[in-house]
């Protein structure tokens, strides 16, 4: 799925979301306002003016082709659900698994296709339209990373503040499975980390409160 007929706020935030950039750097890089982009975030079903349509496609059409691939299933995940409100719009939700083995937790290290380069992250995956969050947790962990884990406890949710995707967090226990990438496309390297070394790798401010308080009382 390469074109959009028409650009929705919905498919604006999954194309900023595909891109990881910020609500700053999406706007910036569309040449609008951020509170445009956060127009978007609340209210998913607008639809854009004539002239950021165009700005949309060009942004889309110029995205890495890793970019357009993510955008891509991102789409195909909204357009195949069953529980779609009437005007389209659907909340992309995401399962966040913080996996803990004896003092260490799991990370994955994400290719980025701006400036940044790389990213650390926790494992994650799109929650399918009518599949349990806890399923994808386990699934998308094991797909990334090879580790067997088993969810043991809900930490919470959130709209990530750098992404604005609904974010469902889990923490896991590890079973079994050597860590390594297998996932060549999307990420670079996986590696379990101290778990009071997390900040190294993260900032602060963006690991969700009830994770990284969970964190600290384990170390």
């Amino acid at each position: 799925m390469d074109v959009i007929g028409l650009w929705s706020g919905r498919y604006a935030c999954l194309l900023q979301s595909a891109l990881r950039l910020t609500n700053e750097q999406f706007a910036a890089q569309l040449g609008i306002a951020v509170r445009t982009v956060a127009t978007w975030h609340s209210d998913p079903s607008v639809v854009p003016r004539k002239e950021m349509q165009q700005l949309l496609d060009t942004v889309h059409e110029k995205a890495p082709q890793a970019a357009r691939r993510r955008f891509a299933l991102l789409v195909d995940g909204e357009r195949g659900s069953s529980t779609m409100s009437p005007t389209g719009a659907q909340v992309l939700r995401v399962a966040i698994a913080a996996v803990i083995r004896e003092d260490e937790v799991l990370l994955v290290c994400r290719r980025d296709d701006d400036a940044t380069g790389l990213t650390w992250q926790f494992p994650a995956g799109v929650i399918k339209p009518g599949a349990r969050p806890e399923t994808a947790t386990v699934r998308e962990t094991l797909d990334e990373t090879g580790v067997h884990c088993a969810v043991r406890q809900c930490l919470g949710n959130r709209l990530h503040p750098v992404t604005g995707v609904l974010c469902e967090y889990f923490l896991c226990e590890y079973l079994a499975g050597q860590a390594t990438n297998s996932d060549a496309i999307e990420n670079v390297d996986v590696m379990w980390v101290p778990r009071n070394a997390v900040t190294r790798f993260i900032p602060a401010d963006t690991i969700f409160p009830p994770l990284l308080s969970m964190l600290e009382e384990q170390t």
